[in-house]
């Protein structure tokens, strides 16, 4: 009989568990910006109104965010391994839909699936890479290159999609996808263990659907809204929408005795701190990224290529930054690393915060690596912090609840920078370099939000962490 109490032994193939999720997670945070540099030519080439252009984009985005956590808890029910293959046999499928799309309507539905896809790589890795590491240093070194690949997929997204749009077309930007889920795949079937929870809990349909709209609602709401004006009816509707869906989540998740997600749970000062800065990390990292693409691209006239390259010290930064985040988790706790990385941020935000003559390309490539450095270390904490405040066997819960909580950043920090930089007016061009300082006051802010809730974290090494 085996005893409760002994140690829990490692996988023996762990690093190359963790090498194969990170390739899946690669695949979503790199198609999150990879199209961003790419709508010029794929609206030229279907004939996609700018209006409707930004679709492309947001469908992918909102199905993603939407699914998160329901994906995760479900993994935990039916089997990690299982979702985790069928999630990467969806995005395969998806991706060669876009990259063979014929029109704008079939385009924007195959990037809806390939958001469904997606939101059963992230979460649902991060749980095997969990269950994989039982050590706690090992288990923080871990995410911290979790935290690093997931960073600089994203970062390095502008550079590759300008890369490829200009020597093969727009259509290979989807098409590479392909191949590189298809290796995924072939390892997750060599290497990856099945895992579930020990006791699956039952099913929460309510609750998956309501939370569904909730964070579906929240995200199209912050995506239109720059669009539609904030006080608009159709904004202020969606809005009054958006809060009864809440309020019914939370009525309905409270009575039941086995939630989705328990609202309690935020009661938790170091759970809830770990989303919220989940929340303002990511919108300080893609105001940031919007504006800088907008003022290279529109104001100073640099290719996509040119873009990628200023952009890619803040990726370099990130990758380097986060396994050195995860291994100071690992020993010292998370306060340390997540108030280090808010102090980074403030001077990240201080250095290009002050006009439009700081915004040349190269001191904007400074200010991006010096980004990149507080990015890097602030994923290690918050991820490891939230998947301890939760039991083993909900660790997809816990990964798909701060995947949401990043990805709720990323619309308000682009809705953000959307508001700030319509200041510009219908000059753009140059008069962006007027309002982009404002952006990079925000991601100060940001800094000075993620330091004060690093205080919340556990100061030592915890359960977990």
């Amino acid at each position: 009989m085996t005893d409760p109490l002994a140690p829990v032994q490692p996988h023996p193939r762990r690093w190359a568990v963790l090498a194969t999720c990170c390739l899946a997670l690669f695949l979503v945070g790199l198609d999150t910006t990879i199209v961003n540099v790419a709508l010029p030519t794929v609206g030229a080439d279907l004939g996609i109104a700018p209006t409707a252009l930004p679709w492309v984009v947001d469908a992918y985005t909102l199905v993603l965010a939407s699914l998160l956590i329901s994906s995760g808890a479900l993994a935990d029910r039916f089997g990690r391994r299982r979702l985790l293959r069928v999630g990467l046999v969806v995005f395969a499928g998806a991706s060669a839909l876009c990259a063979l799309a014929p029109t704008p309507e079939l385009l924007v539905a195959a990037r809806a699936v390939q958001g469904v896809g997606a939101s059963m790589l992230s979460p649902v890795g991060l749980a095997i890479v969990v269950g994989v590491f039982p050590d706690h240093r090992e288990r923080a070194r871990a995410i911290g290159v979790w935290a690093g690949v997931f960073g600089a997929s994203m970062a390095v997204g502008p550079l590759l999609g300008g890369a490829i749009v200009e020597v093969a077309g727009w259509r290979w930007v989807f098409g590479v996808d392909v191949p590189v889920a298809v290796l995924a795949l072939g390892l997750t079937a060599r290497f990856v263990p099945e895992s579930r929870a020990d006791r699956p809990r039952r099913l929460d349909l309510p609750g998956q659907v309501l939370l569904t709209a909730a964070v579906g609602g929240a995200v199209g709401l912050l995506i239109e809204a720059p669009h539609r004006g904030w006080t608009s009816p159709a904004v202020l509707l969606g809005a009054g929408a958006l809060l009864v869906v809440v309020l019914l989540l939370v009525g309905v998740e409270l009575r039941r005795t086995e939630p989705l997600v328990d609202p309690r749970l935020f009661r938790v000062p170091a759970f809830a701190g770990a989303v919220a800065a989940a929340v303002a990390v990511f919108v300080a990292f893609n105001a940031a990224l919007l504006a800088t693409s907008l003022h290279l691209q529109d104001g100073r006239g640099l290719a996509p290529t040119a873009v990628g390259a200023v952009v890619l010290p803040l990726a370099v930064a990130a990758t380097l930054l986060a396994p050195v985040s995860g291994a100071l988790v690992g020993r010292f706790g998370a306060r340390g690393p997540l108030l280090a990385a808010g102090g980074v941020l403030v001077v990240a935000g201080a250095l290009l915060r002050s006009g439009p003559d700081d915004l040349a390309p190269g001191r904007l490539a400074v200010g991006l690596f010096v980004l990149g450095i507080g990015f890097g270390l602030a994923n290690a904490p918050i991820t490891t912090t939230s998947v301890s405040s939760l039991p083993p066997e909900r660790a997809g819960v816990a990964g798909g609840i701060t995947a949401a909580a990043r990805q709720l950043g990323a619309a308000l920090g682009i809705a953000a920078a959307g508001a700030v930089l319509a200041r510009a007016g219908d000059g753009g061009g140059v008069a962006t370099a007027d309002v982009v300082p404002g952006v990079w006051t925000l991601v100060l802010a940001c800094g000075v939000v993620v330091a004060g809730l690093a205080s919340v974290l556990p100061r030592t090494r915890g359960r977990g962490a």
